[in-house]
Formats: structure tokens, C-alpha cells, sequence
């Protein structure tokens, strides 16, 4: 078959708006409107939301930049609608093929936002000196000065800070980190339970980041018990902001433990605040639901026989410095001692729907029942008119068992806990759900397979290395915080100020492949188009809530199947329960976050991306760094395949928040091609001549998942690090890709790691796999199709796009054999949108289209929401049959891809 003769794009255009009456016109390209000025190189920017924070205690965020207008040397400027000058720390997060800033990181430190809602972000010639948060290193310690606050970080030992001060006053002392320890279950040996607590140790301290606006330490360690064993490691960063009386902590775990013997009773950060003030000065502070808070001193002067006066109870309700005990009337002050002083506190979070809080007078009494609410924020603060410290878990009630603790408010010292997993809830249990069921052969495990869809093998379902981060705030505060800085604090823990440029901006520049619109649709199947992709993330939405996607691992995570005759999702039928990113459902949630720009879909693409890149993948031990394909458990399955950790899910949030944790994630990547060795993909269905080897330095990879995710992570290392050596593996895999006998329908090869070129297969036949393109190799395919434009590797992917859909004579005629039956022909619609736009071709553009609609192996037609309730159900909820997460994830995909390429 001949090369159809490429025709100009006036020449499509026409004959293809005659041909289907304009339906299938190419996506017009964007004019520059005003996110971008060209003069100045500024870029326009909002607040995620349009909400200007009424509390700031500094915030980072992420911009791209057009490939070759902004030098590597470029300085930035941050001006406010009204002109003004805003200080600004920046640094390079990736760049272009030519060396120019592709993407840059920016921090702001605190201060008055909230009268500002536009900004202009525009490179300067060189960076400005600024006078900002000091730090000095001696061989014992970091010590910061924010010019607020001033923090010792030991660099050895069992305290991640020892000091937090403002001036002369110790607001905070001895933070460590604590894990709670367990050797049996709750329920099987209750009457035989050892105990043991593990303090956090220091193994390594590195200042990450030294700037004047904002410095990062990073700790790493273990948790330490008294006999020395280590047990649970971690990784925190610490955030600190020029002028901010708060900092930041991202908090990682590892599970490194034996499920069968190590339960986690408490997961935590301690910290022990002096109390100077009166009794009746000391002040708790709980924030609850919406903008409720819990408000009492440790010595209460109301509701007393005695009447204190107005002004005192007045001062002390507002949580002002009471007049001295010699000023209150005498029928009080001679018995004030006689008034109970309550030292302990605790808010309990046990589910998502439901807190309480309790209160004693000290240890050894009994706990007073003081209120109970919904969904608690997860701040709290203890202190008095002298000085306070506030403490906050952010995604408090989402991510429960949570707990908050202030214990001996009546002493010298109280002591706080920030609870990541509640003491005062069952130990958590991460064993496999069942016994195995005889499955001792790979023949029986795919005889299960075929009936729950659960890929089981001995000792694969552990939770051995996977992990779980939390983002927590700290305030060193003068006094007792009113309510109305108190909730602007909560807004501030829950809701993180983000500066965000337009999605037409990002079109301009061309990141993430550019394959969202972002303009208001011209027809009315592109309105139509809107209206579903609104009304799927809607329903999802609904579906988290009303069956409580909630919990220290779950949250984030969406189920994977619908069970009609139950009523619920599938959550204990195998491969069916937690989708963990199956069929690329993460990028549904980002892509269709760059097409609105919606706050509330950047938080829930943010959950998924922080469950999916710490919980789903294993960062330490045999499995690591792969990810764990969709099961009951999220660890649970055998197939631990690079399609689930790939870094193609976590370069959206990476670049868009200039978020270091998720950065590891993605560097984590960068070698996992060497896990296939251990764990290989297909050893249960594919004879070991197809994959084995006696070379340590080839594995094979399948040209699908597997090479898609390793491109995604060494594109993103290139990007980010311009290493020569990542930039060669990666051209020489797509060389090698390119130069095979049927490209992408040459299925798989050996790769040599050190290289990254793949062997040449010797078999002449094409075949093909529906999830070959479904995990994030169409995104990075794109993306590299037009980065590097190289010629072997674009015209096999132009066949891989074009044949795929493509009618069996087609097949047999271009590739020399069809490729038989194959599935979910509606998610690759949007391949033949590409390989139509590259060509020109009408024909393709129709094709594309067609296949859209028809819904082939996706979604034909789309269910319809229906209330249900009464005795069928436990609760009321919103049930629409025939939705599913990987249909609705591909339907997503393929919807925003078509309009955006084709219009």
C-alpha cells in the first residue's frame, strides 16, 4: 500500500467539514490571549478556587514556561494586580530539550493575601538578593530563624526539633516522632498483648533547600524501641517560610514490619509545650465541623455557684489574660483552688462521621465525655495569653483513625500529639484477607483469577514497603488564638494556597502533551461532551461520600466495580475492590482538572495521586518499586507490574506544586526496570523463553505498560536533571522501538539496562494487547512524539495509533497478519484522533469519531443516576448501572483527547 500524500491543513479542513458537515473539523489552535505577554514573558496567575487565603503562612507552586523563552540563569518577579512587588524564592523544577526553563518552582512567604486575587508572574534578568530566613549548621544542628521563630533541629537522636521559640519564650520543645507497638491482634489475644513503644531516630539530616523566602530540611530514619530494634521507617520534610510563625511538615511512613506479628497501635508527632499562665489562662482549642470550635480553659470560671463577674468571664472566653486572683470578688478567690483544673484532653476522629471529645483531670481519673460532633478539621491549640502552640493533621477526618491529644495542661509542661493513626482505635491490622485457598500452582491461581478476578500468589499480598505520607502545620503563636484566626488557620491546614495559570496558558506551552480543550465547546455534541464529563466526576464524587472512600489507607483511592444485585461496589470480590489507578484513572482526574481548572478536581486528583503513588506501590522491600495491580487489598495482588507506579501519574502534581515527596516517587522509577528481573510480569502466562534470562543486564519489557512507564520516568529525570545518561536509555529505547520489524505490534523485547535499547525480536507477526496504551503510554507516546521528533519512533507510533482500530483487511494489509479480536476500541479512539491530525486524513478524523461513539469495549450509553433507599440498602444512595471506573476513566480520556485534537 502506498504512503497517502500528506495534504495541507486548509485542504483538510475543507474536505472534512464537507465530508461530515463540520463535525470532525481539526481543534483550532489557541490564540495567545492574555495569559502570556510576550514582551515582558509574564504569565498570569490566580488562586486555585479564586479564593484569596485570609491566612498565610507561605505556600509553593509550580509554572511552566514556552520552550525557549526564559533562560536557565532567569531570575522572576511576582506582581500583584495593583503593580505591587511580591517577594519570591524560585528554582528550576525541569527543562526544555534546549536548556531553557520548561518548569520552575516558587514560594511565597507569609503574609496579606487576602485583597489580592491577580498576579504576573515575569523573569527578570537575574535573581534578586533577598535578606530572609537564616540557618546555621554546626555539627550537632541546624538552627532556622524565620524571623519569627526561631527552630533547633538536632542532627542525631530522637528529637526532629528540640526548640521552637519566639524571642526569649520557649513555645514548644523535644518533637519526635512515635509509633505505638503491638505483637497480636486486638481480637485474638487480647489478655496476652505486649506493648512497645518506638521513638523516631535520626539515621540522616540534609538542609534540601536554603533559600531567604523558604528552606527545607529532610529527615530520614527508623523508629527506635528501648531493646534497639528499628521498626516503620520514615521520611519528613520540614517547610520553613520567611516571616511565618508556622511550619509545615510532610510525614512519610514505610511499612517495614511482619503483618503477622507487628500491629500499629499509634502512629504520631509529640511535641511538649511549657505553661507559664494561670490555670484559668491555660486555653484548649478544638476545631470541629464547618467553623465550630471547642472552647475551654483547663480552669473554668463559669456555670461556678459563685458569680466571677462579667469582664473575667468575658476575658476568658475570648481567651484574653484574666485580671490577677487578687481583683475577683472574694467569694471567689478564696476557694478558687476547689475548682477542678482539667489537664487532658483528646479529640477522637473514629470514622469519618463521627468525633468525640473527652476530658480528665489527670491520669488516673476518669474521662469526662465533654462533646461529640461529625467531621472534626483536625486543629487544635493549647496555651494561654503567654504563649500558645497549635498543631493540625491535614485530610483530618478523611484519613481517620485520628486523634489529637493534650495531656498535663495543668503541669509545668503539656504534652501534645498529633495522631495519624489513633491509639484509642483498633490496631491496625494490615494481614491478608484469606488464607490462600489452595492456590499453590499458577495454573490454580489463573483458575481464580478467571472467577473472583483476583491474581493471588503466596507471599505477594504484603504490605511489606508500602507507604503512607500526611501533611501536618505547627503554630508558635504569641497568645490564644480568637476564633476568627483559629478557623482562618484551619482554612489554611485544609485548603493550601495554590497559584495556578490558566489552562489555555498550559495549552500554549504545550505541557502534558496538550491534549485537553479548554475552550467553551462550538457544537452541541461538544456541549454534550462537557455536560458527561461534568456529570462522571460529579457522580464520583457522590459515590466517595456516600459509601465512605475514607480511611489512613484508603482515602484517595476510587473502588473499581459495581456490584447491582448488592447495591455497593465490589470491595470484597477480589481484583474488582480498589481500582488503584486501573486504566489510568488518575489521568482522568488531572486531565479533566487542566481542561476546567476546578478547584474541587485538583483536591480530589491531589488524594488520588498521593494514595496511588505512596499506598499502591511498594517502596522497600522484594516488590519495590512496583505497584500492586487492583485488589480488596491495595497491596494485595501478585501482580506488582510498573503500570501502576508509573511516574506518568505523578508528574502533574509534581510540577504543578513543586511537591519534593512526590518527586522521590518519581525518582523511584528511574531504575525500576531492574524490578522485571525479580518480579516478571507475564511469568504466569508466557513460556520463560519469551522473558528469561541469564543477564543481569537485559529484562524484558513489554512495549505497553512496562516501556511506558520507564519512558515516563526517565523523560521526567531528563527534564528535571538534563542527565546526558538518562536522555541516551531513553532515545536509544525509542531508537530501538522504531527500528522493530512491527514497532509497538512487536509486543516486547529484552532490554539492556544499561543502554535501554531493546533486541530486535526475530518473530515477523503483529500483535497487539488492549492495555498496551491504556496506563499512560498514549500521554507520554504524545508528549515524547513531539519533544524529540524522532522520525523511526513517531512513524511506529503513527501505526500503532492507526492500526488498532483499524478493520481486520487493513491489518493484514499494512502489518501482514490481523490483530484479531481486541478490547476497549472506545479508549483508543483517541489514537486515531492523533494519527488523523498528524496525517491530515479526513477519513481517520470520521474514523475516530465513529469509534468514539460507538462505544466499542467502553461505554455505549451512559447510565442514569437513581436515588435508592429503604430495607434493600443500609444507607441512601445514588446508584447508576453500567458505570464502572476503567470505562468511565478511558471514556474520560478518550472524550477531552478527541475534542482537543480533532475539535
Amino acid at each position: 500500500m502506498k504512503n497517502k500524500p500528506k495534504i495541507s491543513r486548509r485542504t483538510f479542513v475543507k474536505a472534512s467539514s464537507a465530508l461530515t458537515g463540520g463535525a470532525y473539523l481539526l481543534s483550532p489552535m489557541l490564540a495567545n490571549a492574555n495569559f502570556f505577554h510576550k514582551e515582558t514573558g509574564a504569565v498570569q496567575l490566580t488562586w486555585l478556587g479564586n479564593m484569596a487565603p485570609k491566612h498565610n503562612q507561605g505556600f509553593t507552586w509550580g509554572t511552566c514556561w514556552p520552550k525557549g523563552k526564559v533562560k536557565r540563569e532567569a531570575g522572576f518577579e511576582l506582581r500583584s494586580s495593583d503593580k505591587e512587588e511580591i517577594l519570591i524564592q524560585s528554582w528550576p523544577l525541569a527543562y526544555w530539550p534546549d536548556g531553557s526553563l520548561k518548569w520552575t518552582g516558587h514560594a511565597a512567604p507569609a503574609g496579606e493575601f487576602s485583597s489580592q486575587t491577580a498576579f504576573s508572574l515575569l523573569p527578570n534578568s537575574e535573581p534578586k538578593a533577598i535578606q530572609g530566613i537564616q540557618v546555621e549548621e554546626s555539627d550537632t544542628a541546624f538552627k532556622i530563624d524565620t524571623g519569627e521563630v526561631q527552630y533547633t533541629l538536632p542532627k542525631s537522636g530522637n528529637q526532629i526539633i528540640s526548640s521552637i521559640k519566639r524571642g526569649p519564650a520557649t513555645i514548644a520543645e523535644n518533637g519526635r516522632l512515635i509509633v505505638l507497638h503491638q505483637d497480636v491482634s486486638d481480637e485474638d489475644a487480647a489478655d496476652q498483648i505486649k506493648k512497645t513503644a518506638f521513638q523516631g531516630n535520626i539515621a540522616n539530616i540534609s538542609l534540601e533547600q536554603k533559600g531567604a523566602l523558604r528552606s527545607v530540611v529532610k529527615i530520614e530514619g527508623s523508629h527506635r524501641s528501648d531493646t534497639g530494634r528499628d521498626f516503620i521507617s520514615f521520611i519528613v520534610r520540614l517547610y520553613f517560610y520567611h516571616q511565618a510563625v508556622s511550619f509545615k511538615m510532610v510525614h512519610t511512613i514505610i511499612f517495614d514490619g511482619e503483618e503477622e506479628t507487628d500491629f500499629i497501635k499509634g502512629i504520631g508527632v509529640k511535641f511538649d509545650v511549657p505553661m507559664q499562665d494561670e490555670l484559668h489562662d491555660r486555653h484548649i482549642r478544638f476545631a470541629g465541623k464547618d467553623d465550630g470550635i471547642f472552647s475551654e480553659a483547663v480552669r473554668g470560671l463559669t456555670g461556678l455557684r459563685r458569680d466571677p463577674g462579667k469582664a473575667i468571664i468575658a476575658a476568658q472566653l475570648a481567651g484574653e489574660k484574666i485580671p490577677p486572683i487578687s481583683e475577683f470578688p472574694a467569694n471567689v478567690s478564696k476557694n478558687i483552688n476547689y475548682i477542678p483544673a482539667f489537664g487532658d484532653y483528646t479529640l477522637f476522629q473514629g470514622n469519618a462521621d463521627s468525633f468525640s471529645i473527652k476530658k480528665r483531670t489527670a491520669e488516673g481519673h476518669s474521662w469526662l465525655n465533654s462533646a461529640r460532633g461529625q467531621r472534626s478539621r483536625g486543629l487544635a491549640a493549647v496555651g494561654g495569653p503567654s504563649g500558645s502552640f497549635a498543631f493540625g493533621v491535614r485530610d483530618f477526618w478523611k484519613s481517620f483513625p485520628g486523634q489529637l491529644d493534650i495531656k498535663n495542661a495543668h503541669t509545668d509542661s503539656s504534652e501534645i500529639t498529633a495522631w495519624l493513626w489513633a491509639p484509642n482505635s483498633p490496631a491496625m491490622d494490615l494481614r491478608f484477607y484469606h488464607d490462600g485457598m489452595g492456590q499453590d500452582t499458577y495454573p490454580k491461581q489463573l483458575d481464580a483469577l478467571d472467577i473472583t478476578y483476583e491474581d493471588y500468589e503466596p507471599g505477594f499480598g504484603t504490605a511489606k514497603g508500602v507507604a503512607r505520607t500526611s501533611e501536618l502545620n505547627f503554630w508558635a503563636l504569641e497568645e490564644t488564638p480568637g476564633h476568627s484566626l483559629f478557623n482562618e488557620m484551619c482554612t489554611y491546614l485544609e485548603e493550601p494556597p495554590l497559584l495556578t495559570a490558566d489552562p489555555k496558558y498550559l495549552l500554549q506551552v504545550g505541557v502534558f502533551g496538550s491534549l485537553w480543550s479548554a475552550d467553551a465547546p462550538q457544537s452541541e455534541k461538544a456541549k454534550a461532551i462537557d455536560m458527561q464529563l461534568d456529570w462522571y466526576f460529579d457522580y464520583y464524587q457522590k459515590q466517595v461520600e456516600e459509601h465512605k472512600w475514607f480511611g489512613f489507607w484508603d482515602y484517595g483511592d476510587f473502588m473499581h466495580t459495581y456490584d447491582a444485585d448488592r447495591h455497593v461496589w465490589r470491595y470484597d470480590v477480589g481484583g474488582f475492590a480498589w481500582d488503584n489507578s486501573e486504566l489510568s484513572t488518575d489521568l482522568w482526574l488531572w486531565y479533566y482538572y487542566l481542561k476546567t481548572g476546578k478547584k474541587e478536581v485538583f483536591r480530589v486528583a491531589e488524594a488520588m495521586t498521593r494514595h496511588t503513588g505512596e499506598v499502591d506501590v511498594h517502596h522497600s522491600g522484594p516488590f519495590a518499586p512496583l505497584g500492586s495491580r487492583h485488589n480488596v487489598m491495595h497491596w494485595g495482588c501478585s501482580a506488582k507490574q510498573l503500570r501502576i507506579s508509573t511516574s506518568a501519574n505523578r508528574r502533574f502534581l509534581y510540577y504543578l506544586t513543586a511537591d519534593e515527596r512526590t518527586g522521590d516517587l518519581m525518582r523511584e522509577q528511574v531504575t525500576a526496570a531492574e524490578a522485571l528481573l525479580k518480579v516478571v510480569p507475564i511469568r504466569k502466562v508466557a513460556p520463560k523463553e519469551t522473558w528469561g534470562t541469564d543477564d543481569p543486564n537485559n529484562v524484558y519489557l513489554s512495549f505497553g505498560t512496562d516501556w511506558g512507564s520507564v519512558a515516563a520516568a526517565w523523560l521526567t529525570e531528563w527534564e528535571r536533571t538534563e542527565d546526558k545518561g538518562i536522555r541516551e536509555k531513553l532515545l536509544n529505547s525509542m531508537r530501538s522501538i522504531g527500528n522493530q520489524p512491527k514497532g509497538f505490534y512487536s509486543m516486547g523485547s529484552r532490554m539492556n539496562l544499561l543502554t535501554g535499547e531493546f533486541e530486535k525480536v526475530k518473530t515477523k507477526r503483529a500483535s497487539a494487547s488492549h492495555l498496551s496504551a491504556v496506563f499512560g503510554l498514549t500521554e507520554i507516546a504524545i508528549e515524547l512524539y513531539k519533544l524529540v521528533d524522532m522520525k523511526s519512533f513517531n512513524k511506529a507510533w503513527l501505526q500503532y495509533c492507526e492500526m488498532y482500530n483499524a478493520s481486520e483487511e487493513e491489518q493484514e494489509r499494512v502489518l501482514g497478519n490481523s490483530l484479531g479480536k481486541l478490547n476497549l476500541q472506545q479508549g483508543h479512539a483517541r489514537l486515531t484522533a492523533f494519527v488523523a491530525k498528524e496525517k491530515s486524513d479526513p477519513r481517520l478524523a470520521k474514523r475516530a469519531w465513529e469509534e468514539f461513539y460507538a462505544g466499542e469495549g467502553g461505554i455505549r450509553r451512559h447510565g442514569e443516576a437513581k436515588e435508592i433507599s429503604g430495607p434493600e440498602v443500609l444507607t441512601p444512595r445514588t446508584e447508576a448501572l453500567g458505570v464502572s471506573t476503567n470505562s468511565t476513566a478511558q471514556w474520560g480520556l478518550s472524550a477531552m483527547h478527541c475534542l482537543a485534537i480533532l475539535g
